[in-house]
């Protein structure tokens, strides 16, 4: 399979990842704000369905990447930082991931103690992270 390849499925599983990751803590935000018990069980389904509909894309775009950097070879891995610095962010991502899942078990549980404005704080700041993901990856700064 050409590279291009790879890197097209890439990116077309990172950005249906970073669709669900982002939507996921809207929900929390709304589940959170919720009085009524009929409408937290239905948050429940929606959140849980979420996580595991994107977790594939999460799986397929961890092992396309590892796919381009072994189809571009170990000389090219050390002497790209900027790649580095991407690496660090993408696997802080992987945690955010993981981290909305102990949320997600949190409120299945009826156990969340986090306010709405925490929803919406860890809902805008991965978008930071993205960027900074976009311009190491497009402009290769080092």
């Amino acid at each position: 399979m050409s590279i291009l390849w790879l890197k097209a499925f890439h990116v077309f599983f990172m950005i249906a990842w970073m669709a669900g990751i982002f939507y996921l803590p809207r929900l929390f935000v709304y589940h959170a704000e919720s009085k009524h018990q009929e409408t937290k069980e239905q948050f429940k389904i929606m959140e849980r369905r979420l996580w595991f509909f994107v977790t594939p894309f999460a799986l397929l775009t961890l092992i396309l990447g590892v796919l381009i950097m072994y189809e571009y070879g170990l000389e090219w891995l050390k002497a790209s930082t900027w790649l580095h610095a991407k690496l660090a962010i993408v696997a802080l991502f992987y945690g955010y991931h993981f981290y909305l899942y102990y949320l997600l078990k949190m409120f299945a549980a009826d156990q969340n103690t986090k306010s709405p404005r925490f929803y919406r704080m860890i809902n805008e700041l991965p978008v930071l992270a993205l960027l900074a993901i976009v311009i190491l990856a497009i402009l290769k700064p080092f």
